[in-house]
């Protein structure tokens, strides 16, 4: 195995690794710069307006119930599974997402880190070096 050649193709090991740099830099700038509230949590479509978290437990709590009776019960753990992905999807879906005041040379810097690592990623795995240079094979022949 030869650590120069990324992807299959000669050289680029280098590239690839300060590419992935940057993209992990900016990226965590980036991510830096975000907050996240929790908003309440509305079920619109049953009675209006509300906060109902409660109704989504009751399909877990029923399946962790069932599975207590019998521990391979298909039902219970259809239910288990489904209502703990309806609360999770609740909880994402009530998310507050705003990115934090910075400057524009800040906001720049991390984009730029991002585009340019994923450019300098795919760089990477394209042919460098001597075979990238090499001229193409002539036209074939006709016999």
């Amino acid at each position: 195995m030869d650590i120069r050649n990324v992807g299959g193709t000669p050289g680029g090991t280098r590239t690839f690794l300060l590419g992935l740099v940057m993209f992990l830099i900016g990226g965590y700038l980036l991510f830096d710069h975000v907050q996240v509230y929790g908003g309440f949590w509305n079920w619109r479509g049953i009675g209006g307006y509300g906060q109902s978290f409660g109704i989504t437990l009751i399909p877990l709590l029923f399946g962790i119930g069932i599975l207590f009776v019998n521990g391979k019960s298909l039902v219970g753990r259809l239910l288990t599974a489904g209502g703990f992905l309806v609360i999770v999807a609740g909880i994402i879906a009530n998310l507050d997402i705003h990115f934090q005041r910075t400057s524009l040379f800040n906001t720049l810097v991390m984009l730029v880190l991002i585009v340019g690592g994923i450019g300098l990623i795919v760089r990477s795995v394209l042919p460098m070096g001597e075979q990238a240079k090499s001229p193409p094979d002539p036209a074939p022949r006709d016999s």
